[in-house]
């Protein structure tokens, strides 16, 4: 089996989030949390992925502090898994890659669901990157400058 190149500690921040979640498993299983699911089985079930596989991402996203174990709801001695705010945050990220696909995938006709705004019943906005002033941005907008050095406490 190929090691697969670790990006923990690269300096690029893309880098370091795909070291956490950058493999398809688990995206989606991040995306079955979302919509609820917290047993292993349930994700087994659903995703139908095998259980080595879902073990070790499972695993590597508690360890990423992107899960957190707890004990079964109903009181059973499973345990579940739960997403920790940081999992919670994958949400914007889930969207943009639901929107891209909704935007240029060849057959987006086949994609059996729409993301509506639960209260209103309203398709989502597509996501846009805006400016502090609002403006919207696109990437030619966009530079990466050197992050400011932190300053020194002085003794």
């Amino acid at each position: 089996m190929v090691k697969r190149t670790s990006f923990e500690g690269d300096s690029c921040p893309i880098a370091r989030s795909l070291e956490a979640i950058g493999d398809w498993w688990s995206l989606l299983i991040i995306r079955e949390a979302m919509l609820g699911l917290r047993r292993f089985g349930e994700f087994q079930s659903k995703l139908g992925m095998a259980k080595n596989i879902l073990s070790a991402r499972l695993r590597s996203m508690v360890d990423h502090g992107i899960l957190t174990t707890a004990p079964a709801s109903d009181g059973s001695a499973y345990q579940e898994y739960v997403l920790t705010p940081k999992g919670r945050g994958t949400f914007p990220i889930l969207v943009a890659l639901r929107q891209w696909s909704e935007e240029f995938d060849d057959h987006p006709e086949e994609i059996a669901t729409i993301l509506v705004d639960s209260d209103k019943g309203r398709p989502v906005r597509k996501l846009e990157l805006r400016a502090q002033d609002g403006r919207l941005l696109s990437p030619a907008d966009t530079m990466l400058k050197p992050r400011p050095a932190p300053r020194r406490r002085s003794a």
